[in-house]
């Protein structure tokens, strides 16, 4: 234990030494922190080794003596990892000798080892679930859906990879091999360059939070801040530029003529058949009532109620509402293929004004805007999963998704000739500064006609 002193205290010395005396069972020696105060020393292992051929004894220091034939980028992050070690020890020593106390080699590594164990309180899963908390106690439903999709993403990963781990893993952990091996496991998973970039910028995220708050240690991030840090993890590497996907018009119509039909065959079949086209039926509907009407996001398009429409003097149906995005007013001419996908399911959601059009939300069973988001969430999923088998069963080559469904529209009304200006203001591209000036400019009737060239 440091003890109080009248002079200056003296200074302990931090170095990494390679311990030839020690071999390890693949026959590489270990990396060691010695601090020698006083002519005593304390050694504490890394974890880290290396095989003898690549280590130069004549060197004067690891950095020099690790050989350059060593693979990169293996060489460059032992020696990152060897660094943050070295620098640990060295700033827990500075700590001590500004202090006014009497301390020793021992007293440096409890220093250091008092800090680590503080990062070590709350582990990587735990901390996310903190946040997430925060998050739905905020109302930011939707980022705490991705952190919680983040959470639960790792959860499955730890428990195929790190079973020796535990339930949790903590921070000084989350290493360059550790975003290696989780990139792996979710390529493993199907997931697209897309997903992998929300993912790992969702991941680095939590770790500038963690890090902000102290839970972290900066030291041990494994994400690259600038193209000199080549050892680091790079998010981006990943190839996010959207792939513009659209159908033609023969297309819409092949899926429009498509009836979907049950599969399944055997026990329960019956049963099984009667939801398959449930399921398909539903995404056939989203993707063309989206088509029919400008492209409506999912989200926008599930929370429509009956009160969103609204019958004109001349007996035709217009939808009116907000997008939740942008907070954008749209009224949208409904054209015979949308006011048929409607009219179906009056029977079935239509109890009062308020009541939802489409089967997806339930008044009386989500409330809460977490109730609601959660099986947003879900049936999007869904939907795209079954928009896939409609496409295939259909004949169209381009995998659906409910976004093919909305640069469809787009691309659909350009192809008849109509003004890029006319399909930003259908689409509310807002965004769009070279034809913004001249959204307010058209009349209702010059949009409502562009949606007539759909048919």
């Amino acid at each position: 234990m440091a003890r109080t002193t009248e002079h200056k205290e003296g200074k302990a010395t931090v170095k990494i030494i390679y311990r030839v005396d020690k071999t390890l069972k693949d026959g590489s020696h270990p990396f060691w922190i010695r601090i020698t105060k006083n002519r005593k020393s304390t050694y504490i292992a890394t974890g880290l080794s290396l095989h003898p051929k690549y280590w130069n004894e004549k060197a004067t220091g690891y950095k020099e003596a690790i050989r350059r034939k060593y693979p990169e980028p293996v060489r460059e992050e032992l020696l990152v990892k060897l660094k943050q070690w070295e620098d640990k020890y060295v700033n827990g020593e500075k700590e001590l000798a500004n202090t006014d106390e009497v301390y020793d080699s021992k007293d440096v590594a409890s220093k250091v080892a008092e800090g680590r164990n503080q990062t070590r309180r709350i582990g990587l899963l735990a901390y996310i679930d903190e946040l997430v908390t925060g998050m739905v106690a905020a109302k930011q439903t939707g980022n705490s859906i991705i952190y919680r999709d983040l959470r639960n993403q790792l959860a499955d990963f730890l428990t195929d990879e790190y079973k020796s781990r535990g339930a949790d893993l903590p921070f000084i952990e989350v290493t360059v091999r550790f975003c290696n091996q989780l990139e792996t496991f979710f390529r493993q998973r199907g997931n697209s360059d897309t997903t992998l970039s929300n993912r790992f910028r969702t991941l680095r995220a939590v770790l500038n939070k963690a890090i902000a708050e102290g839970v972290a240690k900066a030291e041990h991030y494994p994400f690259a801040r600038n193209v000199s840090e080549k050892h680091k993890f790079s998010i981006g590497k990943f190839d996010t530029s959207t792939q513009k996907r659209a159908i033609n018009r023969d297309d819409v119509r092949k899926l429009e003529a498509y009836q979907p039909v049950g599969t399944a065959t055997g026990a329960w079949s019956s049963q099984k058949n009667t939801a398959e086209v449930e399921r398909l039926q539903l995404a056939k509907n989203v993707f063309l009532f989206s088509f029919y009407c400008g492209g409506i996001n999912f989200v926008d398009l599930a929370k429509l109620r009956w009160c969103n429409i609204s019958v004109e003097a001349d007996g035709n149906l217009r939808l009116s509402y907000i997008r939740q995005k942008t907070g954008g007013k749209f009224a949208v001419k409904l054209l015979p293929p949308a006011v048929a996908i409607v009219e179906s399911y009056r029977s079935f959601t239509f109890n009062t004004l308020d009541s939802y059009i489409f089967p997806i939300l339930e008044t009386t069973a989500h409330i809460t805007e977490v109730q609601i988001n959660n099986r947003l969430h879900k049936v999007l999923g869904q939907v795209n999963k079954e928009l896939k088998t409609l496409a295939g069963r259909a004949g169209i080559n381009t995998p659906l998704t409910t976004y093919v469904a909305r640069h469809s529209f787009a691309t659909t009304l350009k192809q008849k000739g109509t003004a890029t200006a006319v399909i930003s203001q259908a689409m509310g591209h807002k965004t769009e500064a070279v034809t913004a000036v001249y959204l307010d400019s058209f009349a209702s009737e010059i949009v409502d006609s562009a949606y007539d060239s759909l048919l």
